[in-house]
């Protein structure tokens, strides 16, 4: 992926009109069904908790995605629906042109999110009882569905170097030899990658990415690449989609892509799942037909359409908001908060803070973020074992927000003492 970060002065410079969009504005999401802000009590938080857990965005969507919703309401129908060109070409030319990847029509397969498409994968490929491989600490959904479906989780743990990590590293690796070890012990079907990666925020180089897929190529295993978050990659670091890495490779992926992430569309439901293989593809599609689930959501296909037609300046602009509140969390953590430990990431707006020397893991360290910092995190543990001492935060927030949980996270440390 070409970085985008400089994008903006471009346009600038050749004199070129945009829109300037103001993500300091603080918009109140609460009294709106949102699940960051109106659920902490039914989720068994206090009311008043300070969210920065689910990964949607505080912000508002774009000028021309909201103007394409506004016209589409005004027509005031809202039929059964499916996309037609405009909506395949948007999305196509936004993989050629931000991910270097020319696909094709077919391969496209509709789903409602990324997470329901990893359990029609997970259906589709493996049998109960079967071992699907994943690299904790990772999304928890994926480990949720692969148990839900009876099958058995094997895990690859990633190795975490801490000493890399505070020299500016990620300090987070793949351990190859386990990796393939798996693949061979467990008789893995169903490997399911996340790249960028989350929680930890590495992104796959793409020798890293080769040598995954050679050794799945010599133990036949379907790779289903999580890579939602691919449009956010801070400078320095380049995404590669794991199809493109070598042609072999695309015969055995599925390849999971969403507006949402990107442009904050979650609430809207619509993914793009690009399945070469057409013998995989039509046993994807034969457990999506399963579900019942045929029409995406109208307004679904609506967003999607304008966000990849007409939504670049917005997200180069939020990246360049995005890596300014990366680097003010990171300068605040060094100078006022050096127990916790920034995890660098080289991708995604979702943040991996080393808490271990607070001395406190697991449910001991989520309580004392809910209960003494006020704060709604999402707790380590929940992205695998290797987790515990960590907790993941969104800063995809107005800058007054994020400060606002900084201070309220040194005063919760600082009662340590």
């Amino acid at each position: 992926m070409v970085s985008c970060y400089g994008n903006i002065q471009l346009l600038k410079d050749r004199g070129l009109s945009m829109t300037t969009y103001n993500f300091d504005k603080i918009t109140n999401r609460k009294g709106t069904n949102c699940l960051k802000y109106d659920f902490a009590v039914e989720r068994g938080k206090p009311a008043d908790v300070l969210p920065l857990w689910v990964a949607d965005m505080d912000f508002p969507v774009s000028e021309e995605i909201t103007k394409s919703l506004h016209a589409a309401v005004e027509h005031g129908i809202y039929g059964y629906t499916q996309p037609k060109d405009a909506y395949y070409n948007a999305v196509m030319n936004w993989m050629e042109r931000n991910h270097n990847w020319k696909t094709e029509r077919e391969w496209i397969v509709k789903t409602p999110g990324v997470v329901f498409a990893l359990g029609a994968a997970v259906k589709a490929f493996t049998d109960p009882g079967d071992a699907i491989l994943i690299q904790n600490p990772v999304y928890y959904p994926f480990t949720n569905i692969i148990r839900d479906n009876d099958r058995r989780v094997v895990d690859n743990t990633l190795i975490y170097e801490k000493t890399a990590g505070q020299s500016g590293d990620n300090g987070y690796r793949i351990d190859f030899e386990d990796f393939e070890r798996k693949l061979e012990q467990e008789h893995i079907k169903l490997f399911i990658l996340c790249n960028p990666h989350n929680p930890v925020g590495r992104v796959w180089t793409a020798e890293e990415l080769q040598q995954l897929g050679e050794i799945c190529l010599r133990h036949h295993v379907i790779v289903v690449s999580d890579e939602i978050h691919n449009d956010f990659v801070y400078p320095g670091y380049e995404h590669t989609v794991f199809a493109t890495v070598d042609p072999r490779f695309a015969e055995f992926t599925v390849t999971c892509m969403a507006p949402s992430k990107t442009f904050n569309l979650a609430g809207l439901q619509i993914s793009n799942i690009f399945i070469p293989n057409e013998k995989l593809r039509k046993a994807f599609q034969t457990e999506i037909d399963k579900t019942g689930y045929d029409e995406p959501n109208a307004l679904g296909i609506v967003a999607c359409e304008a966000a990849y037609r007409a939504g670049e300046d917005w997200l180069d602009q939020l990246r360049a908001y995005l890596l300014q509140n990366l680097n003010f969390l990171r300068e605040y953590l060094q100078k006022k908060i050096p127990q916790i430990h920034l995890v660098e990431p080289e991708g995604t707006y979702l943040v991996w803070l080393d808490c271990s020397e607070l001395g406190i893991t697991g449910e001991e360290l989520d309580q004392f973020i809910v209960d003494k910092a006020g704060l709604w995190l999402d707790g380590g543990s929940m992205f695998g074992p290797s987790g515990a001492a960590f907790q993941r935060v969104n800063i995809a927030c107005p800058r007054a927000t994020l400060q606002l949980a900084l201070d309220k996270l040194k005063t919760a440390v600082d009662s340590l003492k």
